[in-house]
């Protein structure tokens, strides 16, 4: 009998985090900042999390938002970032490092995952907008990491499945591929029937609305333009779905 697929859930909050578990996640990854794709979550938001859940965490290392090219002090925050994370009981760390020409940054990313060890290390989408993913598959492979969290270097894990596919070839099981990005209930049995990965990465954000009864509609404090009483959040009905589907 296969093994179950692992289900991890992308969350910013304690409440996405105990719905992702109690809908049957094995894993999340907390960010904060979800809009700009996820960067570092604050400690605080990182212990109170680890308190509210059981199931393992994982805590994405990613000092700002735009490309995966980092300054020397942008690289001293990711080190300290990863004791911190250590410090507060997360079982893994996501990062990527990448040069100027789309190469993965195997010197910088080795030293992280040195740094981050024991706890677990997948290196993140970046690896996506690399410039040559057979290369990054075994530029990340040689500085260590557990897994790659990837859509196949298409904007969601659908388009991208002939990739994946490739990709999990490529590795010949040095490494876990973790499919991600669009990934729901309604399409997850089609992509882990032709990627054969037995990781999955999902957001599952909900548009929930702020129950503040004040609001003015004309003022944004985001750069991208929407309303500030809109944000997501992770359901546990949607999460349970997915895991039902992964089953079938």
């Amino acid at each position: 009998m296969a093994e179950p697929i692992l289900i991890e859930i992308c969350v910013d909050s304690v409440a996405s985090a105990r719905a992702a578990e109690r809908g049957g996640a094995q894993r999340v990854e907390l960010c904060s900042d979800l809009l700009e794709g996820g960067i570092t979550p604050s400690l605080g938001l990182l212990e109170a999390v680890r308190a509210g859940i059981s199931i393992p965490l994982h805590a994405i290392i990613r000092p700002r938002a735009g490309d995966f090219c980092y300054s020397e002090e942008e690289f001293e925050v990711m080190r300290r970032d990863i004791a911190f994370a250590k410090s507060a009981g997360a079982d893994g760390v996501v990062l990527g490092v990448l040069e100027l020409s789309g190469r993965v940054d195997i010197p910088r990313t080795r030293l992280l995952i040195e740094l981050a060890r024991p706890m677990s290390v997948t290196f993140h989408r970046a690896f996506d907008v690399s410039a040559d993913l057979f290369q990054s598959l075994e530029d990340v492979c040689d500085a260590g990491a557990d897994r790659i969290l990837t859509s196949g270097g298409e904007q969601d894990a659908m388009t991208g499945m002939d990739m994946i596919a490739k990709l999990v070839q490529s590795s010949r099981a040095r490494i876990s591929i973790m499919a991600g990005s669009g990934i729901t209930a309604r399409n997850v049995l089609q992509i882990l029937a032709r990627t054969g990965v037995r990781e999955i990465h999902a957001g599952l954000g909900t548009p929930v609305t702020n129950p503040m009864h004040q609001r003015n509609g004309r003022v944004s404090l985001r750069k991208t333009y929407t309303l500030d009483h809109e944000r997501t959040q992770v359901l546990e009905q949607d999460v349970r779905q997915l895991k039902l589907a992964t089953e079938a």
